[in-house]
Order: structure tokens, then sequence, then C-alpha cells
């Protein structure tokens, strides 16, 4: 093997970047067994707990049992199975579209959708602070990119003033609706507003709003009072729903065009039919009062944890979500915070460049809606006593 690539290995070891795999056991419940012990697990994207609900699980089982383990195919070919219909128009009813298509992951939805839907003759308005899947996305599609400043409007609107003049071709304004390592939320009536004035699609990304955020869970544009002013609302299975997977919700000609030109769509073997059955059951129980109750306590929860945070000086970078960062600068620290929460019975990730730019290194906690209230409080207390130990 090439010397060189030990060599970048040993220099992000000596500067606290190598990453490495740990290994959970069991289901992602609030505690887990890691490494033969048990902890509490605060770093799942597992939000309502969904992933081993009991309904989730005996959907997948069930339509494993009748449809086997593997869809066999892309679906293009003999892939496209029933299960894979029925998510999808339930996912379309849903976000209230007129057609859904299902993903294999979210990379893989985001490098698709954009590369597939706009190309060099096209300008694409990009969020700072957006998902890396939506950056690659960008760069395969071969557009015009203009970075905007992390949601400022203005500064947006400044932008779209400035391209005016030259203007070709589509326009498109995408961001993430829940920014996944800060835990703000974009300003989507502003950026309904501005693709409204200068005639521009908008996509969001609302992989970390679906399930927990709007009053049916319907994500981020629910909440703002804007679920049919998004022109392309991606999603995952991954997160509140508890299982895996991506879709686009948007409308038939949309999803029609990707059927015909998405690659990752197109060349890819699609889910197991068990993974679609289970997601439209997470889908069910997030449009439920069960579904009501699980999002009141993910926000008590999660007003409890970064409450007593913020109380001990913690600096929160603004977050308004389940996703909770905590700001500690430097990788060695921020990595040194890591493990030694662990060594307490936490289990929390360290959050380094190039996931986040340089000196914003941090400690990104994840709420879940079974939590313990006494285990977050008991969480909160260790994270400001190694954090902030002078606080």
């Amino acid at each position: 093997m090439p010397e060189g690539w030990k060599k970048e290995l040993g220099k992000l070891a000596e500067e606290g970047m190598l990453r490495g795999l740990r290994t959970v056991d069991g289901p992602q419940r609030p505690k887990v067994e890691l490494d033969g012990r048990q902890v509490l697990l605060l770093c799942s994207n597992n939000y309502l707990g969904l992933a081993d609900h009991p309904r989730v699980v005996e959907a997948m089982v069930r339509a494993t049992r009748d449809f086997g383990a593997g869809s066999g195919a892309s679906r293009l070919v003999s892939g496209s199975m029933r299960e894979h219909h029925l998510l999808e128009e339930r996912l379309a009813a849903f976000k209230q579209t007129e057609a859904a298509l299902l993903f294999n992951s979210g990379f893989a939805a985001n490098t698709g959708i954009i590369s597939s839907l706009f190309g060099p003759a096209d300008t694409i308005f990009s969020d700072a602070l957006n998902h890396a899947s939506i950056i690659d996305g960008c760069r395969l599609s071969g557009a015009r990119v203009v970075v905007y400043p992390h949601a400022d409007s203005n500064a947006l609107e400044a932008l779209l003033e400035r391209e005016r003049k030259n203007r070709r071709g589509r326009w498109l304004i995408v961001s993430d609706g829940v920014f996944s390592m800060d835990g703000d939320i974009a300003p989507l009536p502003e950026l309904v507003h501005l693709k409204q004035k200068y005639a521009a699609l908008l996509m969001i990304d609302d992989a970390h709003g679906t399930g927990v955020l709007g009053d049916g869970g319907r994500g981020t544009a629910e909440m703002w009072g804007c679920l049919g002013q998004v022109d392309l609302q991606m999603g995952t299975l991954g997160k509140a729903l508890g299982c895996c997977g991506a879709y686009l919700a948007a409308d038939r000609v949309v999803i029609d065009t990707l059927i015909n030109r998405c690659r990752p769509f197109i060349f890819s073997t699609s889910l197991p039919p068990g993974v679609a059955a289970a997601a439209r059951a997470a889908i069910d129980l997030v449009d439920s009062p069960e579904g009501l109750r699980l999002r009141n306590e993910l926000r008590r929860k999660t007003a409890l944890f970064a409450g007593r945070l913020r109380d001990a000086g913690c600096d929160l970078l603004g977050s308004r979500t389940q996703i909770v960062p905590i700001l500690t600068g430097e990788p060695e620290p921020t990595m040194t915070a890591s493990r030694q929460l662990l060594d307490a019975g936490f289990f929390i990730q360290g959050i380094r460049p190039p996931t986040v730019p340089d000196g914003r290194c941090r400690l990104r906690a994840t709420v879940m809606a079974d939590h313990d209230d006494a285990d977050l409080e008991a969480a909160a207390a260790e994270i400001v006593r190694i954090v902030r130990p002078s606080a």
C-alpha cells in the first residue's frame, strides 16, 4: 500500500483529527451498550425513538416475509415493488405534493436531485452551512454556484440582485431546513419571498426537521406556514422516522424528470421492501396523536437539557431544535471532552473540520423523546463540569 496514506493518517492523529468507528450493541435507545458497557446515547438522530417502535419493526418484518429481504434490482429494471409505491404515495400526501421519489440515502438524493435538474446554464444560491451532499450536488451539476452567508436573507437578496443583470437559465435557492451541526432553522418565509420575487426555485433539505417540526410533524415548511411554497422538499427516512433512505416530494413533472435523468436513482438497487414498509408505518405514527405526544416530549426535554447548558454559560450556537451543539473551539480539547464524557457514561461525539469550520469545533448532543429527565440533567451537569470547569 502507498506509504502516503499511512503518513496522512499519522498526521491526522497528531492533529487530533483521526476518525474511527465504535460498535453499538442493541437498538438506538436512550441507553446503549458501547464497547461492552452501558452509556447514555446523546448522539443519535432517532429523535422520536421510532427506530425500534413495535409498529415500525412489525411492518418491516411483515414486508420482509411477504416480499423478501432485498429488491433484486434498480427501480427501472425489476426492483420497483409495491411497498416502494405505497411509501411514495404516503410521502406525497404527508408533504402535500403531487408525487414523491425514493432514494437510498440523503447523500444520494441531494447529489442526484441537484445534478439532474440543474446544469452549466443555471445558477444555484446555496447557504454557506449547507450539508456536504448539497455542496457536492452543486459541484456535480456544473452550475454557477453563489454561496450566501448563513441564513442571511438580506445578503442573499443582494446577491440575487447582483446576478440579475447577467441572468440565464434556471435559478435555485437551496438550504437545509434544520442545520445539522448548529441546530438552527432556515428563515423559510424570507426564502419563499425571495424565490417568488426573483422567479427562482426553492429546495429545502428537511432531513432534521421532518417528523419533529410543525404541528403535524411535516417539517420546517409546516412550522413556518409555507408547506405548499417549497418546490423541492427533500428529506430522509433515517432520522426522526427511524429507518433509512431518503426522498424528494415535488410536482409530478419533477419526479418524472428524475426517474429519467437521475443517476443515483437509475443505477442503484432499490431499498429493501421491508425498509419502505417500516418508513410508511413511521409516517403514520408521526401523523397521529402518538406522534404529537412524542414531539411535545422532545421539545420539553430539549428545553430542559439546553436550558441547563445555557444557564451555565455554554455557547449553543443559536440552536432552536433537538440538535444541541456546545462550542469548544479547537480539535484537541473537543476530543478530550468527548473522551471524558464517555468515561463518565455519556456518549457525545466531538465534531471537527471539515464537518465544521476551523475554530468552530463542538460537542454535538442530540435529544430523543424517550430520554429520561434525570439522565439529561446529569449529562448537562457533566458537560458543564468538563467544558466550563470554572463556571
